[in-house]
């Protein structure tokens, strides 16, 4: 499991009794953390720092450890902020800056100098804050008893954001064919993406796949089959066009596996070897972890993985979505996202049902795809769109909601989703902001995750909610 290491401040002024007092009271912080995190992290002491070199020893220990996605430090007493320095100057690894106490209430009839000395962070974590923001550090602060339920929550946030990071700074993208021609918001500096994300754009072309798949084995594919069938329900006669997905399916997870590649992407403008557009091969996949990104985007490939990661063990659905066509009623706007085959298994209300049909485009046998209607509820909708000069992410609630009547003749996943705070302002908004027609939708994930994300990343951030006012849409523009 993934660690965070936990790093307490001090200094050797106070005497040995102090620091004996200050290590017990770390570990029992530590232990209480463990236990109440033990479903997301694991936590690790280590030696707290009193002078530069033992930040050093930490800050070296940190980056070394594979395992580590980022730190905790607390101030227990005043802890000299200069011999931080070239400890905090190692690190790259994201930081939570707890700002709390060993004990919850002030003892207000024994307190005495001894009693202020130890329990001084009100003193120590202000320097510590100063150093952080005169280094231009990223970090998040979690401020409160470290007992507390609000503390905890966001400890645990920080945890799941640092784990995500930790993938994004290893995340590998196969792009199978370049990004739709003509299309410009899927496109962008694959080099900026590894400089601030680390994510590596790796091209291939799709005959790549095409050999893999054809020297998959009958064998291979019934086991495949056998999983489609136990998890989705036949609703086809051509089970022949099933197969081929199936065969798609086994070559790319091969290819991603042998090349160590998290995310995927293709386009149906480049197919060459395919009989058909992967379909439910790309939805199973997604609902497995895999990101994914249709027509080139491998943005929005490396995103949805990253937001996935971030997404583990909530309850929920996270996966890639695009932006289709809206029922413009007044009052009850609503938008039906979804796509031509591509939207991941994991927003299926119910048992998703195997059908074959035409796909209008492309030129290719007509897919087997996964059709089901979505699960509803509060989520989000984020996107990450490049301007050139930097990144913005763009991240805007909106509710999922059932559909309002039968689409018998669309033969894909359908999700609907109303704007916040309306219509006119949600859609408005995303416009003027640049938001891309291809996105991240979670029922997991909230706009402080994303909020987070971006923080400790450096990237723009523009949300769109309840509290966007109309007045907000000539920010949204001015901010280009």
């Amino acid at each position: 499991m993934e660690k965070l290491y936990f790093i307490p401040g001090s200094q050797d002024l106070y005497g040995e009794e102090c620091l004996k007092q200050v290590a017990a009271d770390c570990r029992k912080m530590v232990g209480f953390l463990n236990e109440k995190l033990s479903d997301t992290i694991r936590i690790e002491l280590l030696p707290t720092v009193e002078t530069s070199k033992i930040c050093v020893e930490d800050m070296k220990k940190v980056m070394c450890d594979d395992d580590c996605v980022g730190v905790i430090t607390w101030m227990h007493t005043f802890s000299p902020a200069k011999m931080w320095i070239k400890g905090l100057q190692l690190l790259n690894k994201p930081m939570l800056h707890l700002h709390t106490q060993a004990n919850e209430k002030l003892p207000y009839g024994e307190i005495d100098m001894d009693f202020m000395n130890l329990n001084q962070a009100a003193h120590g974590d202000r320097e510590f804050g100063y150093i952080l923001a005169r280094l231009h550090i990223p970090h998040e602060v979690a401020a409160g008893y470290y007992q507390h339920e609000d503390v905890i929550a966001r400890i645990r946030r920080f945890a799941q954001v640092a784990k995500a990071i930790a993938l994004s700074k290893n995340l590998r993208v196969a792009t199978f064919g370049n990004n739709m021609r003509d299309v410009a918001v899927t496109d962008g500096n694959r080099l900026s993406c590894e400089i601030q994300y680390g994510w590596e754009i790796k091209y291939w072309g799709i005959g790549e796949i095409a050999d893999l798949a054809g020297r998959v084995t009958d064998e291979e594919i019934d086991a495949q089959m056998a999983e489609y069938l136990s998890r989705y329900t036949m609703d086809t006669d051509n089970t022949e066009a099933v197969r081929e997905q199936a065969r798609y399916e086994i070559a790319f997870r091969k290819f991603l596996k042998e090349n160590g590649c998290q995310a995927f992407t293709d386009t149906f403008q480049d197919l060459h070897g395919l009989n058909q557009l992967p379909g439910i091969a790309a939805q199973d996949i997604m609902a497995k972890g895999v990101g994914f990104g249709p027509e080139g985007d491998y943005k929005i490939a490396a995103f949805s993985a990253v937001l996935m990661k971030m997404a583990e063990g909530r309850e929920g659905a996270t996966g890639f979505i695009e932006d289709y066509t809206y029922d413009l009623t007044p009052g009850k706007e609503l938008e039906l996202a979804s796509h031509m085959l591509e939207v991941p298994a994991s927003f299926a209300a119910t048992k998703p049902k195997i059908q074959v049909h035409p796909l209008g485009i492309g030129g290719k046998a007509d897919p087997a795809r996964l059709v089901f209607d979505s699960v509803t509820g509060d989520g989000i909708q984020c996107t990450l769109i490049d301007l050139g000069d930097h990144f913005r992410i763009i991240c805007a609630d909106i509710e999922l909601v059932p559909v309002p009547q039968p689409m018998p003749k669309l033969p894909v996943a359908q999700i609907m989703y109303r704007h916040k705070p309306s219509f006119q302002i949600g859609t408005a908004a995303w416009c003027y902001a640049g938001g891309a027609h291809h996105s991240v939708v979670s029922t997991a994930l909230t706009r402080a995750d994303i909020a987070l994300f971006a923080k400790l990343t450096g990237s723009e951030l523009i949300t769109i909610g309840d509290d966007t006012t109309e007045a907000d849409l000539e920010k949204f523009y001015m901010a280009r």
